[in-house]
């Protein structure tokens, strides 16, 4: 079985880190065991480690000193907290200080492997998503990530004039269209020196999602020994991004209200509240007026989120930054990997510029990374793409005679009027022809009408 990844287990029970160590090396991974932190320490100068499981209570230096740490000498390693009920407060602390997810005793193993191939799609996104955002960084580099489509630019133009105020922002879009990248792109444009802090609403427990939004008092739980300040607080006068907000719960939604409408945070088991001067945004690849009418999301909110709302066009509406995309994408693997490649031939631009990129430019990615795996240039040839792409065959991108793309165009816009309606009368007077002339134009480009 092929080594997908490599995994440090630190855990000063014995049971607990031998039966970790050897189930996750039956599932194929590398995983090197530890007994306490300062050990730990030792193996992560030694080894690159892509996930890290340890204990928060340790002998010597605790877990959460080993995260802080750990992180400095390999930032890159994803941390998976092992916490009892009595810690929650450790746990809480522990995502703030960059740990990406926790297990609770007793350990159940199906959850750890779950969780670890959680982690390990999330480092492949995180690692994607740094790359562009390098790029975007660059100001050289900006047209290549935005485009030319002129949704997209209509969509920049605005947060460049949106950044420099104050005013709430929501930024809409399906997965994998950069709506994070975007408010990076607006909070740096604002030009303050505050810290973006993001969190994924969907992907914090929700027993840890206040604490970690609002912050706690000591002794408001068991195991609060101390003050703990939330995301709110933590960014000072920077931005707050909150991802997916149509995940969050009602309760949660709620408290949030409160904290915009009045500038100030409760934090758990306090009786004063908090000033705050963070930017808040917040991206959602739901419809919230629909979950609005569904009574999942609360329609006060939504109104105070709504100041100020965002687009990004899906990748299939944008189809002419594609090949520039490609070519952005293609040197980026391409460096990774340590491979030249000079561009992709002709028919695999063909078919990547017909595919539908349902996942966007993170589908994109993926694709042209598999191919610098799997090709050695200097061109992507069409069967070193992946053969999971469905290209739509019929599509005018695909070809470049000016007829024969017309001729495509024609019969795509026929049949969609036709499943929309199949009243013939009815599809010809949309289409403002005669009937004769459209049941002439169906026999001509072969169309299978319905009824």
């Amino acid at each position: 079985m092929p080594v997908t990844a490599s995994i440090l287990v630190v855990d000063d029970e014995p049971l607990i880190r031998d039966s970790l160590g050897e189930y996750l090396q039956l599932e194929g991974f590398a995983v090197i065991t530890c007994g306490s932190g300062e050990e730990a320490l030792v193996r992560a100068q030694e080894h690159r480690f892509d996930i890290a499981l340890c204990d928060v209570n340790l002998p010597g230096i605790d877990g959460i000193e080993v995260l802080e740490r750990l992180l400095r000498i390999s930032p890159e390693t994803f941390v998976l907290l092992i916490t009892a009920y009595a810690n929650v407060e450790n746990a809480v602390e522990a995502f703030q200080r960059g740990a990406q997810d926790y297990l609770m005793k007793p350990i159940i193993l199906e959850e750890v492997l779950r969780k670890i191939h959680r982690l390990l799609r999330l480092r492949d996104l995180y690692k994607e998503n740094q790359s562009l955002r390098r790029e975007l960084n660059r100001e050289d580099q900006t047209e290549a990530v935005v485009g030319a489509n002129p949704a997209m630019q209509q969509t920049y133009d605005l947060a460049r004039r949106v950044a420099p105020t104050r005013s709430t922002v929501l930024i809409l879009g399906e997965s994998g269209t950069g709506k994070e990248v975007l408010a990076r792109f607006i909070h740096r444009e604002s030009r303050h020196d505050g810290r973006f802090l993001a969190i994924n609403c969907a992907a914090i427990p929700n027993e840890l999602l206040e604490n970690q939004l609002f912050g706690h008092r000591k002794g408001s739980f068991t195991g609060a020994d101390r003050d703990q300040d939330g995301l709110f607080i933590h960014a000072g006068d920077g931005t707050v991004f909150l991802d997916e907000i149509g995940e969050m719960p009602l309760a949660t939604q709620a408290k949030l209200l409160r904290v915009i409408e009045q500038k100030e945070v409760l934090p758990v088991g306090a009786n004063e509240p908090m000033r705050i001067e963070a930017r808040i945004m917040a991206a959602t690849n739901k419809e919230l007026v629909k979950e609005v009418e569904k009574g999942r999301f609360r329609e006060d909110l939504f109104y105070r989120l709504n100041v100020v709302t965002l687009k990004l066009p899906p990748l299939r509406e944008r189809r002419e930054d594609v090949p520039a995309l490609v070519e952005f994408l293609l040197a980026k693997h391409s460096r990774a990997m340590g491979k030249r490649f000079a561009g992709v031939r002709h028919d695999a631009m063909q078919i990547l510029l017909s595919c539908p990129w349902k996942g966007n430019i993170r589908e994109l990615d993926n694709a042209l990374q598999r191919a610098v795996i799997f090709g050695e240039g200097p061109y992507v040839l069409p069967n070193e793409l992946p053969p999971d792409l469905s290209p739509q065959v019929n599509d005018p991108s695909l070809v470049d005679d000016l007829n024969q793309a017309m001729e495509r165009f024609e019969r795509q816009h026929i049949e969609r009027l036709l499943r929309q309606t199949t009243d013939k009368r009815e599809a010809a007077r949309r289409l403002n022809i005669g009937l004769s002339s459209l049941y002439r134009k169906i026999e001509l480009l072969g169309i299978a009408a319905p009824g």
